[in-house]
């Protein structure tokens, strides 16, 4: 979010944006604490970082976060009248967990817009599965063995790469408020390109929905940090991808969520051997077992889980670390391929770079991701799309092995299809591009925005209606008609 902020007031002199983060004891995690310092530290003169701490409410447990996101109404309306002058508000940008806020963006009498992190695909798939719930009853939990029709996709989908989100009642429960809840914003602005997702949009743009600004690639490609790994580590890590050939490097991450048992570990690795191919290999354990909300630490010697004598006998063409610099990673001209959880954030930084994938998802809407990577973008090799976390299912040596062989593959047409999205989303960005447009189109809806003598917001369409009748009006007197 605090990446838009910072996109938003460069691309406008006068705005200024309060970006409030909420945090609570469950969520205050070391992670959790140094991303909100993180945001403290991009906070610009025009960009003010309002930090609440809430308390946890147990009441809802899968959707524990929803929760304590609810019950900090007062305090963030309390902060917002405070630090900002209610005069000076012309829209609420709410992260999409935090819908519960449209009643304090009410309050004020400002038009609310959401934020969406994701694609354009997965957006419209969330309003349509909505639907079917509401109108026809539709479970995905018993949809998961049949192909499904959805608009914005151009291929079935496989009930099997359902989002985990969908398939569990409790959780079930909450993805559909959240998109009910949705369809009350008066705009979304989606971290996607015009020229990446071009079917989904033109899908979302027949439908009765919320108008949809595509508005990214948004990425903080800035060098990352993280407590776990040190500074001489992660030097080592870039100096010997400097000593590589390049595009020669198969690099493998899964996010700071994505960690495997030993057992999966040793058949990675066995795959790895098995292809021949360099990499550089971000291992990290995953803590209680199986889970839909899986939590990882780093291995503490990762020589303890590889098979023996891995570490030598791969000492020439390889590196087993922990946490790595991702983006720094994939920038690098040594890596040729990424194997990726399909973490959405982690498929447009890899797009930025042009470095072509492998899906092996874990949670979220992953396996949603890793669909529309392999199937309906062609920029991916499958290795795994419905695979899930929480199933505790071992993929075997053979399934990875390859896939890594299809990534590294030298000919194959998804190296230079990937190149041309490289070249598009980073077009996008620049002036007179697509999302470029649509981020001032955005600006110009906010400007509109403005406080009548009584207080009532006047909207975008109620502006172009006024204009409509003063055109006709002005006809009418031109030729002459009695008003």
């Amino acid at each position: 979010m605090v990446e838009l902020a910072k996109l938003l007031v460069h691309r406008h002199s006068t705005l200024v944006i309060s970006l409030v983060i909420i945090t609570s004891p469950s969520t205050a995690t070391a992670a959790v604490t140094r991303y909100a310092d993180s945001l403290a530290a991009a906070a610009t003169p025009r960009v003010n970082l309002l930090r609440l701490s809430g308390e946890d409410d147990p009441s809802l447990p899968a959707a524990n976060a929803l929760s304590v996101i609810a019950s900090q109404k007062t305090r963030v309306r309390d902060a917002l009248l405070e630090f900002t002058p209610a005069a000076r508000l012309s829209g609420f940008v709410l992260d999409m967990f935090c819908t519960s806020m449209l009643d304090v963006a009410e309050e004020f009498g400002v038009p609310p817009y959401l934020f969406f992190p994701s694609g354009a695909a997965f957006l419209g798939f969330m309003f349509h599965i909505q639907e079917l719930h509401d109108e026809e009853g539709f479970v995905a939990a018993e949809s998961t063995g049949v192909e499904l029709v959805f608009p914005g996709l151009a291929n079935r989908l496989p009930g099997k790469v359902l989002p985990s989100g969908f398939l569990y009642e409790e959780w079930a429960v909450a993805s559909y408020r959240i998109a009910r809840d949705f369809r009350k914003t008066k705009g979304i602005l989606v971290n996607t390109a015009k020229e990446l997702e071009s079917y989904a949009l033109e899908s979302l743009s027949k439908t009765e929905n919320p108008k949809v600004y595509p508005v990214g690639p948004i990425l903080n490609l800035k060098p990352e940090s993280s407590s776990e790994s040190s500074g001489s580590e992660e030097d080592e890590v870039m100096r010997w991808l400097d000593q590589q050939p390049e595009s020669s490097v198969a690099f493998l991450c899964f996010g700071s969520m994505g960690g495997f048992c030993a057992e999966q570990v040793k058949e990675i690795a066995c795959a790895l051997e098995g292809s021949g191919h360099r990499f550089l290999w971000s291992l990290r354990r995953l803590e209680g077992g199986p889970a839909l909300t899986p939590t990882t630490t780093d291995y503490g010697d990762v020589r303890e889980v590889l098979p023996e004598g891995f570490a030598d006998r791969t000492t020439e063409v390889g590196r087993v670390i922990g946490w790595a610099p991702q983006a720094a990673v994939l920038a690098h001209r040594s890596v040729g391929g990424f194997v990726s959880h399909c973490g959405w954030n982690s498929t447009l930084e890899s797009m930025w770079f042009g470095v072509p994938m492998a899906t092996w998802p874990m949670y979220a809407e992953q396996q949603f991701n890793a669909f529309l990577l392999v199937k309906e973008l062609e920029i991916a090799a499958e290795i795994k799309m419905d695979y899930r976390t929480e199933s505790g299912e071992i993929v075997s040596a053979e399934e990875i092995e390859r896939g890594i062989r299809s990534l590294m593959e030298q000919n194959n047409p998804m190296k230079e299809k990937m190149k041309e999205f490289c070249d598009k989303v980073r077009g996008a960005l620049m002036d007179g591009g697509s999302s470029s447009s649509s981020i001032a189109e955005f600006i110009e809806d906010i400007k509109i925005n403005y406080r009548s003598e009584s207080g009532k917001i006047v909207t975008t369409e109620e502006v172009k209606r006024g204009t409509k009748s003063l055109m006709e009006l002005a006809k009418q007197l031109d030729e002459g008609d009695d008003i």
